[in-house]
């Protein structure tokens, strides 16, 4: 099949490459537009297209989708199919509608939990035992479509955003090709969503990376898990920033084990070889590895030998 690819991160890039792989043809790709990066705010291509143009595959980047003009690009690759993986742009129904096939995404959640833009941080937030992906057949809602395929990927104790995030995106892009070649045979079918059961996930906002000691331990921890590689947890000591890393909750039973309170909350009540302990709403919590602004990342055992921190009160 002729296959029209729009997707913008990395993410996307794992399903780009095996739909290039596969006995499809990417005809063409619809990407965001280059955006300013790093310090010297450069324009910077996304990974998608940088993948793209180094296949020889034509590339457009329109900033909308609302117009035929901006449609002109897909239009011309006339594609049987538009495979879309977090490319970014809300796809009208006349852009849905320009592939005999219509539009397929790749989901990063088990649908119809967590539709919407941040569904990897969501599920750790959440405390999900699991997560997946759903191949969808795209409409003009939020991941309102029926469903293809499912996958199901555990998530553990240990992950974090970016583990996650890696692990789906290596799923969708094995489901991704399964779905075209079931399409190219005329064997796919799909399933409408379940109307029980449905969650939202919405964009991380920068301002959720900050630290609430009030909250229980398991929380943080899994605040520190989600954010991580961005937009990182973080406190602030004697006014200055600290990020977090890596942190273990530490249940409430074990060592040191006194009861917290709102008095005690942020306080360092423990400073062991590998980790900073930190009396939490409930439970404490095992800090791991922290940065501070201008320094790299370093162990709990580091920053231990640098600053004098027992006592001290974080936030």
């Amino acid at each position: 099949m002729r296959v029209a690819f729009a997707g913008t991160p990395d993410f996307a890039l794992a399903a780009f490459n095996a739909v290039v792989r596969s006995r499809h043809t990417v005809v063409g790709v619809l990407t965001q537009p280059d955006r300013p990066k790093g310090r010297g705010r450069q324009l910077a291509a996304s990974p998608v297209k940088l993948a793209a143009l180094e296949c020889g595959i034509p590339v457009s980047q329109p900033v909308t989708l609302k117009t035929a003009g901006d449609r002109a690009d897909l239009a011309a690759w006339q594609p049987d199919v538009l495979v879309v993986v977090a490319y970014g742009l809300i796809l009208p129904r006349a852009a849905l509608e320009l592939p005999r096939l219509g539009g397929v995404n790749i989901h990063g959640s088990l649908l119809p939990r967590w539709r919407g833009a941040a569904p990897i941080q969501r599920a750790i937030l959440a405390g999900d035992a699991e997560s997946g992906v759903c191949i969808m057949q795209m409409d003009v809602g939020l991941d309102t479509g029926p469903v293809f395929l499912a996958r199901r990927v555990p998530i553990s104790p240990q992950d974090t955003g970016g583990s996650l995030h890696d692990r789906l995106a290596h799923a969708g892009a094995e489901a991704i090709v399964e779905v075209l070649d079931l399409l190219a045979e005329n064997r796919a079918f799909s399933t409408p969503q379940p109307a029980d059961g449905v969650t939202y996930a919405a964009k991380i906002d920068k301002a959720e990376a900050m630290i609430d000691w009030n909250r229980p331990a398991i929380e943080i921890e899994r605040q520190v898990r989600a954010f991580n590689p961005w937009p990182i947890a973080e406190t602030r000591l004697d006014g200055e920033q600290l990020r977090i890393y890596a942190a273990q909750a530490i249940d409430p039973g074990a060592e040191p084990g006194h009861s917290t309170g709102a008095a005690d909350a942020g306080r360092i009540v423990e400073l062991r070889g590998d980790a900073i302990v930190v009396a939490c709403g409930h439970g404490h919590i095992a800090l791991k590895e922290l940065q501070r602004p201008g320094k790299r990342p370093v162990s709990a055992r580091d920053l231990i030998n640098t600053l004098g921190l027992a006592g001290r009160l974080l936030g």
